[in-house]
């Protein structure tokens, strides 16, 4: 992890997307920030970056991070630190108010690689082919760290992370690089090895899956409806459905150490609260809450 511990963690997804008539990057200069962002933030909240894009509305972001929480946290921290950067270049304050940046837990094989191959083919939304969009971790993917004319972030004096990444934050033990454009190189800063780990590292595999995505159907899984949250009776049946999956057994044949290990699952990949997991699970709702520690 960033702050060196050693961590189980977990894939999430995080989409920060503005209002039809926001526009958060209006030149190279936002581009260039935005992404910077998406770095300086993964570092402050201790989560690692797969791979992430930025258009001129919106961002997608991967990220590994050891709880839903730590996921959540450096959403937000993107959407404030962009944020005061619109205030510090434009004077306008409130656009990133109705910006969502919720973190959505990536729950199986085929919901990680769609989301992975999702996220590069939003170079579309600017007119642009996914292998030609600058903006994105995608070309930091399955390229064996074959990149020339780098310098080291760590080398930089104070007064150029200032003036390069706008920040005070200690940047002298990343591994992060910058290209001859003073920008972030990717494949000094992603996680690209899980990434070609999850695309049993064929790239043939991941251009595949990116070519053959059912766009509509996959942003509808990623940005809309993990946001929506289930009324109990629908919530009981997804749940039904994982427990037979898990164990092979109804819900209300499941032994209560069965029930704890659902529950941090189920938190971390659906929008609910305690108190509906306490009903839909027939446990007390303090101890729902003292087990997920919220």
């Amino acid at each position: 992890m960033p702050d060196n511990s050693t961590r189980c963690v977990y894939p999430f997804h995080i989409c920060l997307k503005g209002t039809e008539d926001a526009v958060l990057c209006r030149d190279r200069e936002d581009y260039d920030m935005f992404v910077k962002i998406i770095f300086l933030s993964a570092l402050a909240k201790n989560v690692l970056v797969i791979i992430y894009i930025a258009v001129s509305n919106h961002c997608h972001v991967s990220v590994l991070a050891s709880c839903r929480e730590d996921a959540d946290a450096c959403g937000e921290e993107i959407k404030r630190r962009y944020s005061m950067w619109l205030n510090h270049k434009y004077s306008e304050r409130g656009v990133m108010k109705g910006v969502s940046s919720t973190a959505i837990a990536m729950t199986d094989r085929k919901h990680v690689r769609n989301a992975l191959a999702y996220i590069p083919r939003n170079a579309l939304d600017n007119g642009c082919n996914v292998n030609e969009y600058k903006w994105s971790g995608y070309r930091g993917m399955f390229c064996k760290k074959q990149v020339s004319g780098l310098r080291p972030v760590k080398s930089l004096s104070t007064r150029e992370v200032r003036t390069l990444f706008h920040t005070a934050d200690k940047l002298s033990n990343v591994s992060w690089m910058l290209n001859p454009d003073n920008e972030l190189e990717p494949v000094s800063c992603c996680d690209h090895d899980y990434l070609e780990q999850a695309f049993e590292r064929d790239q043939a595999y991941f251009l595949r899956t990116i070519g053959s995505l059912d766009m509509q159907e996959t942003r509808y899984t990623l940005e809309e409806m993990p946001f929506n949250m289930l009324c109990d009776s629908d919530f009981f049946n997804k749940v039904q459905d994982v427990s037979m999956r898990w164990y092979g057994k109804k819900l209300s044949e499941l032994t209560l150490e069965k029930k704890y290990k659902l529950l941090s699952y189920l938190y971390r990949t659906n929008k609910t609260t305690a108190s509906q997991l306490s009903r839909v699970l027939s446990l007390d709702k303090e101890t729902v809450k003292a087990i997920l520690r919220i």
